[in-house]
């Protein structure tokens, strides 16, 4: 059967462009003939070489290694790693754990948490690990290129002379640059100042003999004679000077003389150094060449070097050298390190930094101060008895200031107490002597010394927290007075705007009789409100004033009411309707510095910042309710144990035990007993001129109310161990406000009558009780009240109780839990419930644990995040303790569930803090229990089971970094405190262990190469974290062992992999190698047999030579892979390069190893890199492509478009039909990556597979290729090597594109220029006539890759590229509009 004619290639080529009608197909186009053609060819594995048993070698090489004269290159610091404690650093001037916290904790969970706030941080510190990054993040900083010297090249004096004529002049003595400038005073015998400088016009010319002149003139007339003359070819440099003036420069002259000039701006300034710098550097070139023009008959380099000096000398002398050694010196010192010029070096990429990690410390949201400064109403009046002294209020007030947010309807802090009343005003009210500081927490002598009793007595300044700032929150006053009746009858006085001396008066009569009666009751009276937020930015509004004081209503008094109210807070007519008492209340409100000084916790504890013998006012720290979402907690980090109760209503309409209950007060106390003469405890916090802890509190009275509603809060310091007897009691009492009988005794001592008890305990199941409670009430208390339950069928067990409204839940109360040492979680206090039960003895089941476990994951996520480190800390103690294996792999479910959920609220930050600071491994005792790096990784396998739970074992994959982490730690604490640091590295670490890490790295492979396209982002992370703790593996364990798990790393992949797959690959590769002792890994030091080897005799290995490979492990490796890559598509090849090339510049810049001999040894251990070139030369060998890469996002990547050069060495491009007739021939192969099978053009696939390696099947340009050289390798240098670097995959022959090029030659200059001479020597001596001839093609490569064009060149290639981007973006534009309209 006759083959189908042969289409003609202009038809071909429009076949396969009609083919493109819609935007992608390019790339599925290649994708498809790409797969077709690899899959017809057998892509043979790289065979694994077994790498050397490093800790052998190093004992058997131990004489050489220790005369090497380079021997830091070959060992490991001994000093590499060690533990340390760094102590914890708080805000406050003490610790914030009461002195008897710990003796009075029986409970573990809080045992656990004292523990966690009191331990200091532990740390693992590498000392060399800020070389264990890439170089970009090397301690020795990449230095910038600004220092580097200007160079003006021939290609651009014509273009300088043709095209800037307006500013350098011409040869005809032409304007180069003028302009306004101040000239110093350049005649004057003493120093230049200011007013020396005169405005001058100064004009810079070229005279016919090519020297320049820099005229200056009065003015702008250039035509008349100038009034000096400053002549340049006597100048040395021009040099900033700002000492005397701004924008001021420096003329340097031969004759050590100076001319100081000054700009009118910077830029001005810089414009003129430049251009005149540029002129001197022409005539220093103009010099040197006239002088090089002298010397060019004498043939010794010695008399070239030495006439060099000399024109140095005759043109600047004192740059003179006297010597060839010092010109050498001079040059090595100036000469830029090469990889200091390469484009990669320079770029601002961090992505592969790692975060900065900082130990656990007390965060804030925004803090806001608040100022208290005055309270004034209208009514007023002199107080004072003999009515001398200051006019004030005629009443004493009190303020509660508080945050409401009514976006999530809730108070968001505690109160903030305030006494704004005038000393002549307190004194109405009967005193009481203050006690300090004798609360619940037993505080240090020192802490009393610190608080002083009068600085606590009366705050007026306090600092609130706000973690989620919006417009919607108000800072919310509340006005109390003394009980003295009706809200209304106690308003009415201050409503009216009329006299009021006469009313004044009578108030002030009324207001003195109430205080010395009923003095300690308080009523509501009214409250005002202003907004602290302009945005959700937190940026305060200052400008806001307090609303007007409006009347309370004694049927809106509960928070509730006043969240409504602030609804309507923007509704001018809503607020109207309020009755508004007259009155002004001054309160502002600031931001807190960081630095603010003299303010104490809501505990009371003075911050660092406290001054002791300051007469500065204290400002109070006020307690932030945090939402109880994960995202907005912070993981504790002090000791706060506060119970916060709301009185909230009492329904006394019904109760008929007392005959008269209607302005009632409650008393609220904490007790820790109910037997009769028990006390309670000092620990309620006071309020402000009172004692800083009370025993007792009472809320604010409502006159003639049977069911009050109240809003007071009571803050209690709670004890360290709470216990079954500790509860809240109150008591209620009916206050007589009635004063009419004129001063009677007898009537004065009835102010008060009990009207009730009721009690509630504050434990229920071992928790705080916390939610809202409707509680009944009793007419007595007997003895043993605690105890009484109810049994059913009337009966009861404990004391005779007299039930008031037959036992009905008549009061509700509410009570609000801050403590960062009692959890609210059912779950989390029934495990460390029964971990407690296990460790005093008996006995624990697994299942039972198991159980517990498993219930931990329906633990509240706030819970988690804030008891973070003593949870996690708990689990690891629980995983060293298991007998069982469910257990420990539960134990691993849990701390996978704590991560994950730490990672999916954006937290992960507290994970490494807790790692790297806060975790520490216990004390190992064998007989005992087990290591956590042991025990884990069994735990890790476990899970990694095929069998197992597919969504655990995801999270454990990407959430990965934190276990490997814990490992390390582990690990590292494991040697140091068991001191096994000493032993040799192979008797480390038991065997168990070993195999337990080969099993987990064997284990997450088939999760890396199969997982990557159904989760990506779980094998990814994967493979990052496996390749970090394998790296740091190295630092710890048998060196050996970690090259083989490297090894069967790189088993599990192969040629012809997805891409994915090989990005996995390089960048484990890329992490691995950037270990800090990558350099002693390679063992560069020569490895014959027989005697001892000097450096000098070293049999050099220039090729990949399993041997090579096996010696030099690492970096064997490596050049193996980018081998193998370059092979692959442009993706993958671009990344390889980039890996090798990225730790060349590592080295380079790497100041352990600056010197010359450092460099020549790190040389060696790359010079395969010349073989693996050689093998690719011909797709190296392309010269005329352009400098830019064009088009970088175009759907046809296996292509380098060319663009027709100006460099006169190369053929140029033949216009019109030749290049349509050339795109055939290139396109299908160039969508695949390989030769295209489709035309008559290219061989068949077998021919392909068989292919001289630097045959070119595929040629750019056919012109410039070399021709082909298939000569015999008898004498080659891979003689020993059976199947050279690429094994038998397939050889690919297309041409490397630009970026990759310039690239590799990077890399092949950096070895060259580091390697010794005898090295060079030796490698020309061993190398075929093939080799040889292809090694200069390389060099030659070099010269035109790196050519400097010149800017006329760069100019118009910047334009046809931005030609060619516009065409493209265009002819995308027509296919998107095309594809958009029916067909």
């Amino acid at each position: 059967m006759s083959q189908p004619p042969l289409l003609p290639a202009s038809a071909e080529t429009r076949k396969f462009t009609r083919a493109l009608s819609k935007p992608g197909t390019a790339a599925e186009l290649r994708q498809s003939v790409s797969e077709v053609v690899r899959g017809s060819v057998l892509l043979a594995k790289p065979k694994l070489i077994e790498p050397l048993d490093y800790e052998n070698v190093i004992v058997q090489k131990k004489t050489q290694i220790l005369n090497d004269c380079l021997r830091e290159m070959l060992l490991f610091p001994f000093d590499d790693f060690q533990t340390a404690i760094l102590r914890r650093q708080g805000r406050y001037v003490c610790s914030t754990i009461p002195a008897n916290a710990q003796q009075e904790a029986q409970s573990l969970f809080v045992t656990e948490c004292i523990k966690t706030y009191n331990s200091d941080w532990h740390l693992v510190n590498y000392k060399y690990e800020d070389y264990s990054g890439e170089f970009r993040q090397l301690p020795n900083k990449v230095a910038k290129l600004d220092k580097l010297p200007v160079h003006v090249y021939e290609v651009d004096e014509e273009v300088d002379k043709d095209e800037d004529a307006a500013s350098l002049g011409s040869q005809k003595g032409g304007i180069t640059k003028h302009g306004w400038l101040y000239k110093g005073n350049m005649n004057s015998a003493i120093s230049v100042t200011m007013r020396s400088f005169k405005r001058r016009f100064f004009h810079l010319i070229q005279l016919g003999d090519g020297s320049y002149n820099l005229n200056f003139y009065k003015d702008e007339k250039i035509s008349k004679e100038p009034k000096g003359s400053i002549f340049l070819d006597s100048c040395m440099g021009v040099v900033q000077n700002n000492k005397v003036r701004r924008f001021a420069f420096e003329l340097k002259m031969q004759d050590k003389s100076s001319y100081l000039l000054a700009a009118d701006s910077e830029v001005e300034m810089e414009e003129w150094i430049t251009t005149l710098n540029k002129i001197l550097q022409l005539n220093f070139e103009a010099a040197m060449q006239e002088k090089r023009n002298g010397d060019s008959h004498e043939d010794d380099e010695q008399s070239k070097l030495e006439g060099s000096v000399s024109g140095l000398d005759s043109y600047l002398p004192e740059l003179a050298k006297s010597t060839r050694e010092a010109e050498i010196k001079l040059k090595s010192e100036s000469r830029v390190k090469l990889f200091y010029l390469d484009p990669d070096a320079q770029k601002l990429d961090f992505s592969s930094a790692e975060p900065e990690v900082k130990p656990f410390e007390e965060k804030f949201g925004k803090r806001i101060l608040v100022k208290c400064n005055d309270l004034s109403f209208n009514l007023q009046c002199c107080v004072a008895e003999n009515e001398e002294g200051p006019t004030t209020n005629v009443e004493p007030f009190f303020v509660t200031l508080s945050l409401f947010d009514i976006k999530y309807n809730r108070k968001i802090s505690a109160d903030f107490h305030v006494d704004l009343n005038h000393f002549s005003v307190r004194q109405m009210l009967a005193t009481t002597s203050p006690s300090l500081m004798n609360g619940g927490r037993q505080s240090s002598p020192a802490l009393q010394d610190i608080l002083h009793e009068a600085a606590m007595q009366y705050p007026k300044q306090g600092i609130f927290s706000v973690t989620c700032p919006h417009p919607d929150i108000f800072l919310v006053a509340r006005i109390e007075k003394v009980l003295q009746g009706s809200i209304t009858h106690g308003a009415e006085p201050y409503m009216k705007s009329s006299d009021s001396s006469k009313v004044a008066q009578k108030v002030l009569k009324n207001a003195k009789q109430a205080c010395q009666r009923l003095g300690q009751y308080r009523m509501p009276f009214a409250w005002a409100a202003r907004t602290l937020f302009k945005d959700a930015s937190g940026n305060l509004d200052k400008n806001a004033r307090f609303s007007a004081l409006y009347k309370q209503d004694s049927n809106k008094l509960s928070n509730e009411d006043m969240l409504k109210l602030l609804a309507d807070f923007r509704k001018p007519e809503k607020m109207a309707k309020l009755p508004v008492i007259l009155g002004n209340l001054d309160i502002t409100i600031d931001n807190v510095s960081s630095d603010y000084p003299n303010y104490v916790n809501s505990s009371y504890i003075p911050t660092k910042q406290f001054e002791t013998c300051t007469k500065m006012p204290i400002t109070f720290e006020v307690e932030e309710f945090v939402p109880c979402i994960p995202k907005h907690t912070q993981p504790y980090t002090i000791y706060n144990h506060h119970l916060y109760v709301y009185p909230k209503s009492l329904k006394y309409d019904s109760q008929k035990s007392f005959a008269k209950a209607r302005n009632i007060a409650i008393c609220i106390e904490f007790k820790d007993s109910d037997e009769e003469d028990s006390q309670p405890l000092k620990c309620i916090y006071g309020r402000p001129g009172g004692p800083v802890f009370t025993r007792s509190a009472f809320a604010a009275v409502l006159h003639h109310h049977q069911n009050p509603e109240f809003y007071d809060e009571i803050k209690i310091e709670l004890p360290t161990q709470l216990h079954e007897k500790h509860h809240l009691l109150f008591t209620f009492f009916h206050v007589s406000c009635d004063n009419s009988s004129k001063g009677s005794t007898k009537k004065k001592d009835v102010v008060e009558t009990q009207v009730g008890y009721s009690w509630l305990p504050l434990l229920k199941d071992g928790r705080v009780v916390t939610s809202e409670q409707h509680i009944p009430v009793s007419a007595n208390l007997p003895s043993g009240y605690l105890g009484y339950q109810e049994l059913g069928m009337g009966r009861h067990y404990g004391p005779e109780i007299k039930w008031v409204d037959g036992s009905k839940p008549l009061l509700k109360v509410s009570t609000h839990l801050v403590s960062t040492v009692y959890t609210q979680d059912q779950h989390l206090h029934n495990f460390f419930q029964y971990c407690q039960k296990t460790e005093s003895g008996a006995q624990a089941l697994g299942s039972e644990l198991v159980k517990y476990l498993k219930s931990l994951h329906a633990m509240e996520g706030h819970v988690m995040i804030a008891f973070l480190p003593t949870i996690l800390n708990q689990l690891f103690r629980v995983l060293t303790r298991a007998t069982q294996e469910e257990v420990a792999v539960n134990v691993t479910r849990v701390i996978i569930h704590v991560v994950a959920q730490c990672h999916e609220e954006g937290l992960e930050s507290h994970l490494r803090s807790y790692v790297k600071y806060a975790y520490k491994a216990e004390p190992y005792i064998a007989s005992e229990y087990k290591t956590v790096h042991e025990e884990l990784t069994k735990s890790m396998t476990t899970i990694l089971k095929p069998s197992a739970d597919f969504l655990t074992s995801n999270k454990l994959l990407k959430y990965s970094w934190f276990f490997f982490e814990v490992l390390i730690k582990s690990m590292a604490q494991h040697l140091i405190e068991n001191s096994k640091v000493k032993l040799l590295r192979n008797q480390r670490f038991p065997a168990s262990y070993h195999h337990a890490v080969e099993t987990v790295v064997n284990m997450l492979m088939p999760h890396i190469t199969q997982k990557f396209r159904d989760n990506p982002e779980a094998s990814k992370n994967a493979n990052h974290s496996l390749a970090v703790f394998i790296k740091r593996c190295f630092t710890f364990m048998d060196r050996g062992f970690v090259f083989k798990q490297i090894n069967n790393y790189i088993s599990c992949f192969a040629p012809g992999d997805p891409k994915t797959l090989f990005e996995y690959k390089f960048e484990f590769l890329r992490v691995v190698c950037n270990h800090e002792h990558y350099i002693p890994l390679n063992l560069p030091m020569p490895f014959g047999k027989g005697r001892i080897q000097r450096y000098q005799d070293l049999q050099l290995d220039y090729a990949l030579t399993d041997e090579f490979c096996r010696n030099h492990f690492l970096v064997g490796l490596l050049l193996r892979e980018v081998g193998t890559a370059l092979q692959e598509f442009r993706e993958v090849r671009l990344i390889a390069i980039g890996v090798l090339k990225n730790l060349l510049i590592k080295h380079s810049f790497d100041d352990r190893y600056a010197s010359r001999s450092h460099q020549a040894r790190i040389a060696t251990l790359y010079l395969p890199l010349f073989g693996l070139l050689i093998e690719n030369v011909q797709r190296i060998n392309v010269r005329d492509v352009s400098p830019f890469p064009v088009n970088p996002g175009s759907t046809v990547k296996e292509e380098s478009l060319t663009l027709p050069a100006v460099n006169p060495i190369v053929t140029p491009q033949k216009s019109g039909s030749t290049l349509d007739a050339s795109l055939h021939k290139d396109l299908f192969g160039a969508i695949s990556g390989i030769a295209s099978p489709y035309t008559n053009s290219t061989p068949n696939i077998s021919s392909v597979r068989n292919a001289d390696s630097r045959g070119s099947l595929i040629s750019t340009d056919s012109g410039n290729s070399l021709p082909e050289r298939n000569s015999e390798k008898s004498n080659s240098l891979d003689k020993h090597q059976q199947s050279g670097t690429l094994g038998n995959s397939l050889v690919r022959c297309d041409k490397l594109d630009q970026s990759e090029i310039k690239s590799l030659l990077m890399c092949f200059l950096y070895i060259l220029k580091s390697m010794s001479d005898d090295a060079l020597f030796t490698y020309w001596n061993k190398a075929s006539t093939s080799e040889l001839m292809d090694f200069f093609t390389i060099l030659e490569v070099c010269l035109h890759q790196f050519q400097y064009m010149g800017k006329r060149y760069i100019a118009s290639l910047t334009k046809v590229v931005a030609l060619l981007l516009l065409s493209w973006n265009r002819n995308d534009a027509c296919q998107i509009a095309a594809a958009g309209q029916p067909g």
